[in-house]
């Protein structure tokens, strides 16, 4: 596989041992990168804490320029970033072609926010001191990405620590390093120092997170997956008392009132369901939709799925990629046939796992208790619940260990401002169905995790608050 872009990250080309890297829309090999061992990744840490100094000692003006730099490059190459990582994620090419654009936005947000890392001159105690804080980066910080979102993912983890003045090692997925060795080539290219920002793709995952959590110098670890496994980091950074950033598992509820807007609401499904194949962690996992509007509402969605076109991300009009892989999509036929055998209706799709593609689907007849319910199922499946009404909805959303994103759809002020307080989750979005912008803070509560990332909470992340006692200032 030829490209000029590619061609940035020659050196990563691996012919025998490498990690093996497979579009999942036809399992066709597309390349070997270079994997990294827990030996090498190490040495790449203490490098990156080496220069680290350098780079936090410039303003953060120059910082700015250096992002704001490799900001214009990403955009520049946006068409063939796009293409690499629709074939490497199976996302269909306008997903991937907007995700460049989102994922670039974190790199220009933060160029800006940097140069806004305030400090504070608070009231005294007494009329000979005076008390003030500074900001500061924290240090050399680690970063484990996940497959579903190849640039946006490094892109707002990698810009708030650059910004900061921090260095950063990531290790990007198994199955999508390429988008991150591009990125990796491109930062470098604008002249941020290579030392300072790595990519290390690996074949031995666990073994490099258990590295960013034991290494001293590794003051932060970024991590994004699974809660199982950021359970696993957790305990394993406790031992150094690394700071964290967790954004761990979804149940997002998608609640549609009796006074919505239906057509939107379908929409908002459309956009929050089935957008990468149901495989994002804010996407609607369970639709919770009133008595009153509940069959009108499923009559409206199974038509509009049923409108979706599934295929090869790289072909004109595809709607719906494969998954991942094909376990994944045999994964969830295993959770459709669940439910189905527990009693749901199949309303659209549900016809089984071909390869790694499973068509988009509609469940009707759910209840709160099934695994489909319960699960993340991180595919292209939508269980339909009914409730009677704004208590039962509540119950039924919070009704989970996790708390990441919520949806809602109702044109009552009073009820979207009750409903919305009442959920125990890190965002809601309200009459929309997409929520997620470098401007606001994204993150979860309960088992979904810790920390924000975007907005200014992302840049004081990367950053630790120094207090001064300044003394002896009496006349």
């Amino acid at each position: 596989m030829t490209s000029h872009i590619l061609s940035l990250i020659n050196d990563s080309f691996c012919d025998a041992d490498g990690v093996a890297v497979y579009n999942p829309a036809n399992d066709q090999l597309i390349a070997r990168v270079k994997s990294h061992d827990s030996d090498m990744v190490s040495a790449i840490i203490d490098k990156a804490d080496a220069v680290r100094a350098d780079w936090q000692m410039k303003t953060a003006q120059q910082r700015a320029n250096i992002l704001r730099r490799w900001h214009e490059l990403i955009l520049l190459n946006s068409d063939e970033l796009a293409r690499i990582m629709s074939m490497e994620s199976g996302k269909p090419f306008r997903e991937a072609k907007g995700e460049v654009a989102y994922g670039a936005s974190y790199v220009e947000w933060f160029a800006e926010e940097g140069k806004r890392a305030y400090g504070e001159v608070i009231p005294g105690f007494s009329p000979n001191s005076r008390t003030l804080t500074i900001r500061q980066p924290v240090g050399t910080c680690a970063a484990i990405t996940p497959w579903n979102f190849p640039m946006a993912m490094i892109t707002r983890k990698v810009a708030p620590a650059l910004a900061a003045g921090c260095a950063i090692v990531v290790k990007p997925p198994e199955a999508t390093p390429l988008t991150a060795l591009i990125l990796e080539a491109l930062a470098h290219q604008a002249g941020i120092p290579a030392d300072l920002f790595r990519v290390t793709p690996t074949k031995t995952s666990s073994k490099i997170g258990a590295l960013f959590c034991s290494h001293p110098l590794i003051r932060k670890l970024s991590f994004t997956g699974s809660t199982h496994v950021g359970k696993i980091l957790m305990a394993q950074a406790a031992q150094q008392v690394t700071r964290l950033s967790l954004e761990l598992g979804g149940n997002a509820p998608f609640i549609v009132f009796e006074d919505a807007d239906l057509d939107a609401a379908v929409e908002g499904v459309i956009l929050s369901k089935y957008r990468n194949a149901g495989q994002t962690c804010v996407c609607a996992n369970r639709l919770l939709v009133q008595d009153g509007v509940h069959d009108a509402f499923v009559e409206k969605l199974v038509a509009r799925v049923g409108q979706l076109q599934m295929g090869d991300g790289l072909s004109e009009g595809v709607d719906l990629g494969p998954l991942i892989d094909a376990r994944e999509a045999a994964r969830v036929a295993g959770l459709v046939e669940e439910a189905a055998a527990a009693g749901c209706a199949v309303r659209t799709g549900g016809t089984g796992a071909q390869g790694a593609f499973y068509p988009a689907t509609v469940l009707t007849g759910v209840t709160r208790d099934m695994s489909i319910v319960q699960d993340e199922i991180f595919g292209p499946v939508a269980p339909v619940i009914r409730f009677k009404d704004e208590a039962e909805a509540i119950s039924i959303a919070n009704d989970t260990i996790y708390g990441l994103a919520a949806y809602l759809y109702s044109r009552d002020l009073g009820r979207v401002w009750r409903v919305m307080e009442k959920l125990e989750y890190g965002m809601v979005a309200i009459n929309e169905g997409i929520l997620s912008t470098e401007t606001a803070p994204f993150g979860g509560v309960k088992q979904s995790g810790m920390g924000r990332e975007g907005s200014r909470h992302g840049l004081s992340d990367y950053m630790n608050i120094k207090y001064a006692l300044m003394g002896g200032l009496g006349a």
